[in-house]
């Protein structure tokens, strides 16, 4: 569904921007207290309120010294994703996956096949910037076997979220398309995972394609809803998620729901990092700051919901449209690990995904 020479074409590059842009700050946001064995959504909002920061408006502050080191311990990489010290984006897998599915398609087009996700891995990331399953199935790889096995031998971790981190791009070259978009990232999920990790990464492809043309979040993750097997856990929780939030329950009380309905599984797994995702989207309701503020104060895996809660609202709104607290720190430059690509500029990457967008 291009838009080549259309009216849309304009608004539809400020939409891929957006998600870059969203997908990023919200990246940013999340990282200082990515652990969700610890940081769970009583400590951070502990700490937001000693950081006089809630309702949360902007990245997080950091309580210097600490009050407690031991309570509210950020990751190492705090000093550079907290207010007032962000210059440009920090490195993390989250965005390198982004970047590197760009290359992908930009290398193979939208017929690439899973061996050539896994060819590009070897290539283009470094193994030790690579985690769970997508460390196993590197390692597979870099042993010979080939896929679909290099999800399945000695990977524990085949459900986990590595897969939806990598969606993104699918859905955003597929502006309006979530059967393309759900596709495309089944293909590149099945290197490395099953299951509901698969269907994890369709479900976000699509959501981020639907959001191109939806009318807002309700309805972009009941189209996504159609790309998944309807009887899947993935899609059972993200329906009971919006269940909940159409009976009117407050976004706290969805959350204490959806913990309970998910309790016992990994905080790095799918299923209930999908949940907070999308309570963050419905309770958010198209709002920039308050979708990936609540995404973030959901818990769980933090910059990956971030960054995905942004790059949905980011699509959404479109980039003219987010706030510029957001913005304007990362001074449109990443990090990335990705050989070839450190300190691109965001601009840059946006306008050739656009490119390959409305190639079809």
């Amino acid at each position: 569904m291009g838009h080549s020479g259309s009216k849309r074409a304009p608004r539809t590059a400020d939409q891929i921007l957006g998600g870059w842009l969203g997908r990023v700050a919200g990246n940013m946001l999340g990282k200082p207290i990515e652990r969700g064995d610890v940081w769970t959504r009583d400590r951070i909002d502990r700490y937001l309120r000693r950081a006089d920061a809630l309702p949360l408006t902007d990245y997080l502050p950091a309580l210097e010294p600490p009050p407690d080191p031991v309570e509210f311990e950020l990751r190492p990489e705090w000093q550079e994703c907290v207010r007032g010290r962000i210059h440009g984006s920090a490195r993390d897998d989250d965005i390198d996956y982004t970047v590197l599915g760009l290359h992908l398609l930009e290398t193979h087009g939208f017929g690439f096949t899973t061996e050539q996700v896994g060819e590009m891995w070897l290539l283009r990331l470094p193994y030790l910037q690579t985690f769970t399953a997508e460390r196993a199935a590197y390692r597979n790889l870099a042993a010979g076997v080939r896929p679909p096995l290099t999800a399945t031998v000695d990977n524990p971790y085949q459900e986990w979220i590595g897969a939806l981190i990598r969606a993104d791009i699918h859905g955003w070259v597929s502006p309006g398309d979530p059967s393309r978009a759900a596709a495309m990232a089944r293909r590149d999920a099945v290197l490395s995972h099953t299951g509901n990790g698969v269907y994890g990464a369709m479900w976000a492809a699509a959501l981020i394609a639907a959001a191109f043309t939806a009318d807002g979040p309700r309805t972009a993750v009941e189209a996504a809803l159609d790309r998944i097997p309807p009887r899947c856990r993935l899609a059972r929780m993200v329906r009971r998620a919006a269940s909940l939030y159409d009976a009117g329950v407050t976004w706290q009380a969805a959350l204490d729901q959806l913990e309970r309905e998910t309790s016992g599984l990994p905080w790095i797994h799918t299923v209930p990092n999908a949940a907070v995702l999308t309570a963050g989207l419905l309770y958010g309701a198209g709002d920039f700051t308050a979708t990936i503020t609540l995404t973030v104060r959901g818990g769980l895996d933090t910059d990956s919901n971030g960054a995905t809660a942004g790059s949905v609202a980011g699509v959404l709104c479109g980039a003219a449209a987010v706030p510029p607290q957001w913005t304007e720190p990362l001074e449109d430059r990443i990090r990335s690990a990705v050989f070839g690509f450190d300190a691109a500029r965001i601009s840059d990457l946006a306008a050739r995904t656009h490119r390959l967008a409305i190639r079809d």
